[in-house]
């Protein structure tokens, strides 16, 4: 436990921060899990890439996610969609 005043705020926004992002890492997941069950089953739309991609962008603009991530997160959603496709 940290005695510093200073460095227990710290801990508690970071606390906060930890789980905000976790809630939006979750919603990222299941966004790339849910198109691609779609695309599985025969349902594919373009909306759930759209819906998939723009999450995941959102979430590189607020800084949780490394844009190299995305990128490659993006490509294999992409790759796996068209190859269920064809």
């Amino acid at each position: 436990m940290a005695n510093i005043k200073g460095q227990i705020k710290r801990n508690r926004q970071n606390e906060k921060r930890r789980q905000r992002n976790k809630g939006i890492r979750s919603e990222i997941n299941s966004r790339v899990k849910s198109a691609v069950n779609n695309a599985e089953s025969g349902s594919a739309s373009s909306k759930d890439l759209q819906n998939a991609v723009k999450k995941i962008d959102k979430a590189v603009a607020k800084g949780i996610m490394h844009k190299n991530t995305a990128a490659r997160k993006k490509s294999r959603l992409s790759k796996k969609l068209n190859s269920l496709e064809s």
